[in-house]
């Protein structure tokens, strides 16, 4: 059997475009004791598969040069010599970007029964988890308090600032554009927006949080990051979930000016990776489901067809051109791999 994917070849400098890979046709090799084949469905697209393929030491070493991109993804097993899992078994995990892979059998874990690869992206799986620990652990939100979240139309931002409004927070959005400010403001319940393409944030932030902020959940850095350390709270806390203006940086960014307001406000400024909370997923799982089944959640999907264009898919992100969760479908006919 054939397999077609995309083959790290070098480490991006700027951007990790098409110009870092190679689309290579592979064999399958017959499944060994303990492995599974896995058809690849649904491949989640995020910002740290830009820190995956750079030279730089991370939370996970770097994504080998010369082997398939890393990327999680749902799939469903073809085949399996691990007694765990059976063909038609929906699945996820490490599959990366290509369209069949060959792994051990306990590198995968099931979805929830009821939970579509569409759902398990965008509400639960890495996004859902990231969004719930960091505000409620590192963010430590309380009723009352006031939220201030940047990138808060994406796949995480989202999430969190609903999150924030189930437990009684004043809600501030921070996001590039009109139409995806009125759906914070809309849909998701969010108590303001501020536009950064067409706003003075720091002011805006100076309008909206006049107590200042209680909690940033921080998901972009630079300049707006430093907008919202001047209106940090005493003792407010900064949940550091990502800093995507800075990872195409060919040289090193400009530190921010206003860390004295936090030394002033005694705040607190605290980076999380979600691998940290995996022991309690389910904690998560079961919140989540029930804030979805009860219409408390709302989520967008932002889906692009075909694994052939997964490199410019990526930099979606980048451009802040995604609502809500960015996804490639990779197989397109669900029903003939025995899925509904």
């Amino acid at each position: 059997m054939t397999n077609r994917g995309w083959i790290l070849e070098r480490r991006p400098v700027e951007k990790l475009d098409a110009s870092c890979f190679a689309w290579r046709e592979m064999a399958l090799a017959p499944l060994t004791p303990g492995q599974v084949r896995v058809r690849t469905l649904l491949l989640s697209l995020d910002p740290t598969n830009r820190i995956w393929a750079s030279a730089a030491e991370s939370y996970l070493p770097p994504a080998p040069l010369g082997e398939v991109m890393r990327g999680i993804a749902v799939g469903v097993v073809e085949e399996s010599a691990d007694p765990r899992w059976q063909p038609g078994s929906l699945v996820q995990g490490m599959l990366g970007w290509q369209e069949r892979a060959v792994l051990a059998g306990a590198a995968l874990t099931p979805l929830p029964p009821g939970v579509t690869p569409e759902q398990w992206f965008a509400v639960f799986g890495h996004i859902g988890m990231t969004a719930y620990f960091g505000l409620l652990d590192v963010g430590q939100a309380k009723a009352g308090e006031t939220l201030v979240v940047s990138a808060a139309a994406g796949a995480v931002g989202s999430l969190a600032g609903q999150i924030g409004k189930i437990l009684g927070m004043r809600v501030v959005g921070i996001a590039g554009g009109a139409d995806k400010c009125a759906w914070l403001t809309g849909t998701l319940g969010f108590d303001a927006a501020i536009d950064y393409k067409s706003e003075n944030v720091a002011q805006r932030l100076r309008e909206l949080c006049p107590s200042g902020i209680d909690v940033v959940f921080e998901n972009v850095g630079g300049e707006i990051m430093d907008a919202c350390l001047g209106r940090l709270a005493l003792r407010g806390r900064v949940a550091l979930c990502g800093l995507i203006s800075q990872y195409n940086a060919t040289t090193p960014p400009a530190g921010p000016r206003n860390l004295g307001n936090v030394l002033m406000q005694r705040g607190r400024i605290e980076g999380f990776i979600v691998l940290d909370y995996l022991a309690r997923a389910g904690e998560a799982f079961a919140r989540l489901g029930e804030w979805l089944a009860a219409g408390r959640l709302h989520y967008a999907t932002d889906v692009v067809h075909g694994l052939e264009n997964a490199p410019a898919a990526l930099d979606r992100l980048f451009a802040g051109a995604n609502r809500g969760k960015l996804m490639l479908q990779v197989a397109e006919n669900r029903e003939s791999i025995g899925l509904p």
